[in-house]
């Protein structure tokens, strides 16, 4: 089975159906949170309850983690029903009921907008959930004057003709853009640490000896940790309205595919050959993983369009300003104890 070295991801499995979700609503915006106070961000109060769409995946449990640590209060959207927890207001939702959402809303003091799809059928599918479903999530926060709104997107929306998947999330930064709040987006890179499953395969391939890679290219990657901590920090950080930025591991013009594999490989102790494949090769692989796997096929043709891409390195006119944040996890450090975790929980079987 083929490999590659992935994007960043949104987990959160809400699908809303083709055509879900709402438009941006062209109504002027409500009083910020009606008149119970000021809006948190323009009123000098610090964001203390959050809204969370995507909490229940890879990124989004470390992010509920890291938040409740550091004194939040939480509510989460989840696809389902989830035990009550006291530290966490679990609403049962998706991105296509807005009834759900406007409870998710109220009175929240700012929402992170987490919640994705990664793969999809066809472009349709791709645009329900990363764009209709931002649109959704934009009218919810309108509508309850909930003014401070971090979307985290992805890197494939710099190049957004590429895929479906970049189209989609590119379409979903023009309605953040767009939609009056006081926004922030962030493109990760690569995002990677315990519990990932997307970047699973590249451990196993390594520990084996043998790892298969896209094309020559550059790109960056990210500790997961790193991208939350990053997150919160954006929250009360009025520099950052209206800003878009990449962060990553600080890696300097990011990491070759081989150099990177190689990295992995020396985890196990082994000097992990690497086989770079050509594009017409990864689309006669995807159509074996769709036979395969079908509908949870990792290596679709769609993601084939990005990964033979030869840069994904993080801009670095993009990097979050040194005073906000700055990653703290080496990459080296970070896939050893990844690595460690997975080997821990027997996934590298």
């Amino acid at each position: 089975m083929v490999a590659a070295v992935d994007l960043p991801r949104d987990r959160e499995k809400d699908r809303p159906a083709p055509g879900g979700g709402s438009a941006v609503p062209a109504a002027p915006l409500p009083p910020p949170r009606s008149a119970r106070s000021p809006s948190p961000s323009r009123g000098g109060s610090k964001i203390r309850t959050l809204a969370v769409t995507g909490g229940t995946g890879f990124v989004g449990s470390h992010l509920l983690r890291l938040a409740l640590a550091e004194g939040y209060e939480v509510r989460a959207l989840t696809r389902g029903w989830k035990p009550p927890e006291d530290a966490i207001a679990w609403v049962d939702g998706a991105l296509d009921r807005p009834d759900t959402l406007a409870k998710l809303v109220d009175g929240a003091d700012a929402v992170i907008h987490l919640a994705g799809a990664i793969n999809a059928p066809d472009r349709a599918g791709f645009d329900a959930v990363n764009a209709a479903g931002t649109a959704a999530m934009i009218d919810a926060a309108r509508h309850a004057g909930v003014r401070r709104f971090v979307h985290i997107s992805s890197l494939a929306a710099r190049e957004p003709d590429l895929s479906d998947y970049g189209r989609s999330k590119a379409k979903s930064e023009r309605l953040v853009a767009a939609s009056g709040l006081d926004w922030t987006i962030v493109r990760p890179p690569a995002v990677y640490g315990p519990g990932d499953r997307e970047t699973l395969e590249l451990f196993r391939m390594a520990r084996r000896g043998l790892v298969a890679l896209p094309p020559r290219g550059r790109f960056s990657v990210i500790h997961v940790e790193d991208l939350c901590r990053l997150i919160l920090a954006l929250l009360d950080e009025p520099d950052s309205w209206a800003e878009t930025y990449e962060p990553d591991d600080g890696h300097e013009g990011g990491w070759q595919h081989r150099h990177f594999a190689r990295m992995l490989g020396r985890l196990y102790g082994r000097r992990a050959v690497t086989l770079a494949l050509p594009k017409p090769v990864l689309r006669l692989a995807s159509r074996l993983d769709r036979l395969v796997r079908r509908r949870n096929a990792r290596l679709t043709r769609d993601r084939v369009g990005y990964f033979c891409h030869p840069d994904w390195v993080a801009a670095a006119g993009r990097r979050p300003p040194e005073p906000l944040w700055t990653p703290r996890v080496k990459t080296p450090t970070g896939l050893k104890a990844t690595a460690d975790w997975y080997r821990e929980q027997g996934w590298l079987k």
